[in-house]
């Protein structure tokens, strides 16, 4: 089973889509708001990027839209 950290924000559309497309396949996932204090700043500096939605499938990180990281993600998923 894959590891996976899902970085989102508050009303952002794209984490929605994320969260839903995990939840339709039953993918777990574990979830960081990055409007928590800090986290932004931490996912900057773990991953180059601070802006919603971040994922991170073992350890290969993804960014951008929920369309552009899905073929990207289901790649990862079909690899691990």
């Amino acid at each position: 089973m894959s590891e996976i950290d899902l970085y989102t924000a508050p009303g952002c559309p794209d984490c929605a889509a994320l969260k839903r497309w995990f939840a339709e396949r039953g993918i777990d996932y574990a979830e960081h708001d990055l409007s928590a204090p800090g986290a932004a700043d931490e996912a900057k500096r773990r991953y180059g990027v601070r802006v919603a939605p971040i994922t991170v499938v073992d350890g290969q990180v993804f960014y951008g839209t929920f369309e552009e990281q899905r073929p990207r993600i289901e790649a990862a998923l079909g690899s691990a």
